[in-house]
């Protein structure tokens, strides 16, 4: 599986992206795509997570009720929206799949990752 993600850039606290997470490869052997975080000096921090089999979704307890995470099975692709954003959420946002890892919010769960793209939040 390979991952690619997209759509991060800078924008001003309040506003909105859709990062993209577009997947190739032996896409049929994940069983959950997820998103996860960096800021500077913090540890990587999960974000989101899509469950393949039966469309779970899962959030971390702080962006609860601002970002979303869907998937379009046609495009191999999962979305993650992010609304209200605020300058805490400025990182690196990796998408990442478990093919073989048991869980979805543990950063060892998952096989395989994505090269990552930043977002800036600017107050």
């Amino acid at each position: 599986v390979q991952l690619q993600a997209s759509g991060g850039g800078l924008v001003q606290a309040g506003g909105s992206l859709r990062l993209s997470c577009a997947a190739s490869g032996r896409t049929f052997s994940w069983r959950v795509m997820g998103w996860f975080r960096q800021a500077p000096g913090k540890e990587r921090e999960f974000v989101a997570a899509f469950q393949w089999s039966d469309g779970s979704t899962y959030y971390a307890n702080s962006v609860k009720g601002r970002f979303t995470i869907s998937r379009d099975n046609a495009k191999n692709t999962v979305y993650l929206q992010i609304d209200s954003l605020k300058p805490e959420d400025t990182a690196v946002y990796y998408c990442a799949a478990v093919v073989y890892g048991v869980g979805v919010s543990v950063t060892g769960a998952y096989d395989h990752w994505g090269q990552g793209t930043q977002v800036t939040v600017s107050s």
